[in-house]
């Protein structure tokens, strides 16, 4: 098992006091692992290098305060540094690195969420499931796709293929339920007239109204299929929108002073799709009329919503939308010869796909624990500072040999004497110049694909030095009392006449 976060969340101990330490590290690991899909190993190895040197300076009459903030100033600072080594991430062969490493050095997996970003661009919604098959294979769902299929099967014009197919089809689009027809008549005449076929999104279609669509549709006389809008309250409310926006219609809802007048018809309020699919469970809607400005303003109010919201819930609905209306959503289906393969496997490719979307975020910095190594050396300048008091200084001097580790352990895992490749990278005084250890040789790190993302390395370092500042300022722990054992059975009383054993 190469994933990290997994490790360390099958690691327990009997001693419960033990057990405490262990469930801080591994919390460091767990949200490193939320935030950024990856880092978790850098981040345990942090969170225990920096409280083990500070346990022993604490040991030996450190003020644990003072190291803390000594601690909290050198990760400000390193964070800094961070953020000048960062590139922006701007290829697919880039992504295609980035995803390959978070995958542990799957290509195959690498090469697929490269292919994925691409298809559906920075934006898009990449989602991934359990395959039926040995390999692991990319479907693209192009254009407004909805969760929702048609409302009666006997609205399907593509009986082999159990599915409605429209070429430039109009789109009325309501918010409330539909029971009655006398309101529908209007529009059902204008469409007729104008020979096209209509795909009805409501709230619901049932009752008279639900009935007439159907007599119309199984007679010939009207090209018509009625679906169900997808999602629930403010949710469905907003997909709603999101496809009046992208179809060109105006919603119909009598809330805002749209209605279908019985006595006339607006035909403005329709909308335009050049293709409709539309089968039991989805609908898919290709080249919506709507105007490009109007679904950049869509775009834009959906993302300004979702960086105010702190509710992770709603930031995924939203990223869905967000991937509807730019282009699309791919879904990785992750093949297997057994449950435990797909599983493991499973696991790598959401680790390389969030790892990705970090990237691509916030831009990449040269992997194997190199950027932690250039930034320990822009310590200095604090670390020579003489308004700073001395268990602050070593605070400081902590974390600078924290982040020297990860280089050192790397190269400790190839066979190879750490401290010494780590003094040797330091005299390169280079932020892209380094050791790789898998080809022992020296590269540029961002042009052999040996890179991280910045997300991934501040979000391990921040929260191993977290846990561990708090593991050092805690003066006791309380953990539950053992329970009592419970007594053992009493011993079955002999069985047979006079008290005799028996064989």
């Amino acid at each position: 098992m190469g994933d990290g976060v997994t490790v360390a969340k099958a690691i327990e101990f009997a001693d419960k006091f033990e057990n405490m330490g262990a469930q801080v590290v591994k919390q460091a690991a767990s949200t490193t692992n939320d935030v950024a899909g990856d880092g978790t190993t850098t981040a345990t190895v942090l969170a225990q290098s920096i409280y083990g040197e500070g346990h022993r300076a604490v040991a030996t009459g450190a003020n644990p305060m003072e190291l803390k903030r000594g601690i909290d100033l050198a990760v400000k600072e390193v964070i800094a540094s961070l953020g000048r080594q960062v590139k922006p991430l701007k290829s697919k062969e880039e992504i295609t690195q980035v995803a390959v490493i978070s995958a542990n050095g799957d290509h195959e997996v690498g090469k697929l969420i490269g292919d994925a970003m691409e298809r559906v661009g920075r934006d898009g919604v990449i989602t991934t499931e359990d395959g039926k098959v040995l390999e692991t294979e990319m479907t693209v769902v192009e254009g407004l796709s909805l969760d929702k299929g048609f409302i009666s099967p006997y609205f399907m014009n593509n009986a082999k293929q159990q599915k409605v197919d429209f070429d430039n089809a109009l789109v009325l689009v309501i918010k409330n339920k539909l029971s009655t027809i006398s309101e529908l008549l209007p529009c059902l005449n204008y469409v007729l007239r104008a020979g096209k076929p209509l795909l009805i999104i409501a709230d619901d279609v049932d009752g008279e109204c639900l009935t007439t669509l159907i007599l119309n549709k199984v007679s010939g006389k009207l090209n018509v299929c009625a679906v169900k809008a997808p999602g629930f309250g403010d949710n469905k409310t907003n997909i709603i929108g999101d496809i009046g926006v992208y179809t060109g219609a105006t919603v119909v809802d009598e809330e805002i002073g749209v209605s279908l007048n019985a006595e006339s018809f607006d035909p403005s309020i329709l909308g335009q799709v050049s293709k409709v699919t539309v089968t039991k469970d989805q609908t898919i809607l290709l080249g919506g009329g709507g105007e490009a400005a109007a679904i950049a303003d869509r775009i834009a109010l959906v993302k300004e919503v979702m960086a105010k919201t702190d509710s992770d819930y709603d930031k995924q609905k939203m990223q869905e939308r967000l991937a509807k209306l730019t282009g699309g959503v791919v879904v990785i289906k992750v093949g297997g010869a057994s449950d435990v393969e797909v599983g493991e496997k499973k696991d790598r490719v959401i680790d390389a796909l969030n790892a990705t979307r970090a990237a691509v975020a916030e831009g990449i910095v040269a992997g194997g624990g190199l950027a932690l190594l250039f930034a320990s050396t822009e310590l200095e300048p604090l670390l020579s500072r003489k308004d700073l008091p001395a268990d602050q200084i070593t605070g400081i001097k902590i974390v600078q040999a924290a982040i020297r580790k990860p280089a050192s352990i790397i190269c400790q895992n190839a066979g190879i004497e750490g401290t010494v490749m780590v003094h040797k990278m330091l005299e390169q005084k280079s932020p892209s110049y380094g050791f790789d250890a898998a080809t022992d040789s020296w590269v540029d790190m961002f042009k052999a694909g040996i890179i991280d993302p910045l997300l991934v390395v501040k979000t391990a370092l921040t929260n191993a030095a977290s846990v561990s500042s708090m593991l050092l300022t805690t003066e006791a722990a309380v953990v539950d009392l053992p329970e009592d054992p419970k007594p053992a059975m009493p011993p079955m009383g002999g069985m047979g006449g006079g008290g005799m054993d028996m064989f």
